[in-house]
């Protein structure tokens, strides 16, 4: 708890940086979409041929302010899956063949582009919760992260990239994730939103394009 109060610091992000960031995110956000389309329509037709079932995922996650979204991810379980719980462990026998393949490639993550145009999310940001585990939040904590919009890549999802895996291998996968693995995402997320740069974001993007690609 005494790292969590010292993460919670006042944000030193440079003024004008959240302009710039905003601007930077339309750009990069409606190039990838038109730039990534024929990917994007390949993909949505695979996972159409694959299992039945919409082509989006469409989950409520915990966004700026605290103010909910309904997030854009391409469909990579069986349509059920959520009755099941919301943490995939492990081999999940609930993703698809598709979806095992869009989960290792990241690729289910591209139709966030949306998001990020719709102005909910950035590019870069701490990852969007659901208001279950949101709740989990140090108070503190919770109001520096959430102080940012969410983004679609972050250090935490870097440096974290096998997180499933961890939790197979624990014998209560959720007090696992929510005494563990969120803390330490948590982390990564506050230093985010005390001290984020346009530069810095940049450099994660890089960063998370070639994680994607050397795995």
């Amino acid at each position: 708890m005494n790292e969590a109060k010292t993460l919670a610091e006042p944000s030193r992000a440079r003024p004008g940086c959240g302009v710039a960031k905003r601007a930077f995110d339309i750009v990069a956000a409606g190039a990838g979409l038109l730039a990534l389309s024929p990917l994007l329509i390949a993909v949505a037709v695979w996972i159409r041929l694959d299992s039945k079932g919409p082509v989006f995922f469409r989950q409520q996650r915990v966004g700026r302010f605290g103010v909910t979204f309904r997030i854009h991810k391409f469909r990579t379980m069986r349509v059920d899956a959520e009755k099941h719980g919301q943490l995939t462990v492990g081999r999940d026998h609930r993703v698809t063949r598709a979806g095992a393949f869009l989960r290792k490639s990241k690729l289910d993550e591209l139709p966030q582009l949306i998001d990020v145009l719709f102005g909910t999310m950035s590019l870069v940001g701490p990852r969007p919760e659901v208001p279950r585990y949101v709740a989990h939040y140090p108070a503190d904590v919770k109001e520096l992260v959430l102080s940012v919009r969410p983004g679609i890549t972050e250090w935490a999802s870097i440096r974290m990239i096998n997180e499933n895996d961890i939790l197979a291998s624990a014998v209560d996968p959720e007090t696992a994730y929510i005494q563990q693995v969120m803390p330490e995402k948590l982390a990564y997320s506050a230093r985010y939103a005390k001290s984020h740069t346009l530069f810095g974001d940049i450099a994660i993007i890089l960063a998370t394009l070639k994680k994607i690609v050397t795995r």
